[in-house]
């Protein structure tokens, strides 16, 4: 067995998604298990270095876990030659830059979304990219989760028939920081810091339907600000700039229908965080980050409106539990590991910065619609 070490610069590894989900239990578990082995007798060992402003938050993580390179200067990682992947997953606003200057240097580039503030930049980086000849992904995470790979088996399988509609929740209350802290940095809700729920899960919404259901070819959205006050991480009031609330209706390509909630002020009242209900002419499925429960229509009870009788049927019985036939990594993982094969041997790959340009282009045609009141065309993008 040949060990090959592949070296990592990762840049907003100081974050609570660069921490958690990428470093420890992507990157690090993958050591943890021994690299990732390809099947050809050659195993690839991730070996982090971590960027960031803050040296002594960095060189703390790396104690932790046994790391040895840590650095605050982005263009000196960048020049080294043996350095082989640039990870970003810093704050919005500064990661055009620095994915451009990694492509600049040659290294191959996986990166957090949105991948820019607007369209053109993110096509920018996707057109760069590709005369440069470097490899490229973006994080694309939902799609990884046990409960929507058990909603694409349904999908694969024809299991709905024609697809009607797709019906999304997701959110959770986010306290306001005053007599709770708040469980998302305040930045989130800066617009000026590249904050609001719009940039953040629009690029989900874009590829989860891109992927099970179809291409977006039309959004209309309200977007809006339901609570203008916060308090931030040392309990100083400001101003709430970004949105923290946006209601999409997105047409896809096919004729279905997807409607979509995101919200940071809205109470649980599910069983998960996020669920997604898809109709179909021959069944139904409710799918959330882990579990998903489908109904067909040879075995849909038949309801009847009587408000003025008591429900005697527990209609979330009459669902049946999809299996997992199978394990479930994190999808985190999973997707890293897709991409350091890509690296590798060049495997297929479609999750690259131009699907992510797709998702930077709801993000700011769901903005439009909602600024102006109407229903906006999504057109299709090409390098």
């Amino acid at each position: 067995m040949t060990r090959r070490t592949v070296r990592i610069a990762m840049n907003g590894v100081t974050g609570r998604m660069g921490y958690r989900q990428h470093l420890v239990r992507s990157l690090l578990a993958l050591r943890d298990q021994g690299g990732l082995d390809l099947g050809d007798g050659t195993v690839l060992w991730p070996e982090p270095i971590l960027i960031g402003r803050r040296e002594h938050a960095l060189r703390e993580i790396a104690a932790r876990h046994g790391l040895a390179h840590v650095s605050t200067d982005l263009d000196a990682v960048l020049a080294d030659p043996t350095v082989d992947v640039y990870f970003d997953s810093q704050v919005t606003p500064a990661r055009e830059e620095s994915i451009r200057k990694a492509i600049m240097a040659g290294k191959h580039v996986y990166t957090e979304k949105p991948t820019a503030t607007d369209l053109d930049g993110a096509l920018g980086l996707a057109r760069l990219a590709r005369r440069k000849g470097i490899r490229h992904g973006v994080v694309q995470d939902k799609i990884f989760l046990p409960g929507l790979r058990k909603l694409k088996r349904l999908v694969d399988g024809g299991f709905f028939g024609r697809v009607l509609s797709v019906r999304g929740e997701f959110g959770y209350w986010v306290f306001e920081g005053d007599w709770q802290p708040a469980q998302r940095p305040s930045w989130n809700y800066r617009a000026q810091d590249g904050g609001g729920i719009v940039v953040d899960m629009f690029p989900h919404w874009e590829y989860v339907l891109h992927e099970l259901f179809g291409r977006v070819i039309s959004v209309q959205a309200l977007v809006t600000t339901h609570i203008p006050h916060r308090w931030d991480e040392h309990g100083r009031p400001y101003d709430a700039t970004a949105d923290d609330a946006a209601y999409g209706i997105f047409e896809l390509d096919g004729g279905a229908v997807a409607q979509i909630n995101s919200s940071w002020t809205v109470r649980v009242h599910r069983d998960e965080l996020v669920e997604f209900q898809v109709d179909g002419t021959e069944g139904s499925a409710v799918a959330g980050l882990r579990n998903c429960r489908a109904q067909h229509r040879s075995a849909t009870p038949r309801p009847v409106w009587d408000p003025d009788v008591p429900a005697t049927e527990v209609f979330r019985d009459q669902w049946q539990e999809v299996p997992g036939n199978g394990e479930f990594d994190n999808g985190f993982k999973a997707q890293w590991e897709l991409f350091l094969r890509h690296v590798h041997a060049g495997t297929p790959y479609p999750w690259d910065l131009l699907a992510g340009a797709r998702g930077v282009q709801l993000a700011e045609l769901g903005l439009r619609s909602s600024a102006e009141g109407r229903r906006v065309d999504v057109p299709e993008i090409a390098l």
